[in-house]
């Protein structure tokens, strides 16, 4: 019985959980398990990310699904978001842009930040929703005063184009500023792309490139080879390198 409540109490901390997924997936794995079963609702959402991504426990998207069902009917708001991600995406279900959106602006309309992007990513682009330019800039801008990074490098875009509102290129560049600041690739890359100071520019591309996922690399790299300053230019190549180094891990 100690070594439950253990187990239990690892789970419900953070830093615990973390550590221990670090260095051992399947005992974390299977303390989420138990924790979830019991009925704890952030465990029953944690059950459904390590399902979903395979991590300590075998892979199982459908099972994800209903868990993240589980816990998304007892209120757990990223739970929530995770359903619409699986409905997005086709993870572990029949891949419903519309059925996603629902998800989203549930979790969105009760303060998740994550689901205000994503329900914002939708609405931008018309993806199960009615197009509606104004809606994805305003969420993109609550989910950004919240402090999310991704929305504050998309609420920058939308002020430096015009989306949803009037062209505003210095509240543009703030926010990519804060956005390079709180970590997320893209608006490191963003940032970059305003600087006049070059090591200052190259400084924050390698920063951008060394977080980036593969897709965001090769877009970049193409973007980087029209740049006019070669030295600009030949980050190309160590952006294509990075690419090839991470499909290979």
């Amino acid at each position: 019985m100690a070594d439950f409540r253990l187990r239990r109490e690892e789970v419900l901390d953070g830093d615990s959980l973390k550590s221990m997924l670090l260095e051992s997936p399947a005992r974390a794995a299977q303390a989420i398990l138990l924790v979830a079963r019991e009925g704890v609702v952030d465990a029953q959402a944690m059950l459904g990310q390590i399902l979903l991504d395979g991590q300590g426990i075998e892979q199982d998207q459908p099972l994800a699904v209903r868990w993240f069902e589980i816990a998304a009917r007892r209120g757990h708001l990223m739970a929530r978001n995770m359903l619409g991600r699986c409905h997005e995406h086709g993870w572990g279900c029949t891949a419903d842009a519309t059925i996603a959106a629902r998800h989203y602006r549930v979790a969105a309309e009760a303060g998740l930040d994550w689901a205000m992007y994503n329900y914002a990513n939708l609405l931008a682009t018309g993806r199960g929703v009615i197009e509606d330019q104004v809606q994805a800039l305003n969420l993109y801008r609550r989910a950004a005063e919240l402090g999310h990074a991704k929305s504050m490098n998309l609420l920058g875009r939308c002020l430096e184009e015009g989306s949803g509102c009037s062209v505003d290129t210095v509240a543009a560049h703030e926010w990519y500023r804060r956005s390079a600041e709180a970590g997320d690739f893209r608006g490191q890359f963003s940032y970059a792309s305003i600087l006049t100071d070059i090591e200052e520019c190259l400084a924050w591309y390698r920063r951008a490139m060394l977080g980036g996922n593969l897709a965001f690399l090769k877009v970049a790299a193409q973007t980087l080879m029209s740049a006019t300053d070669p030295r600009v230019q030949a980050l190309a190549e160590e952006y294509q390198q990075r690419s090839q180094l991470l499909k290979t891990l």
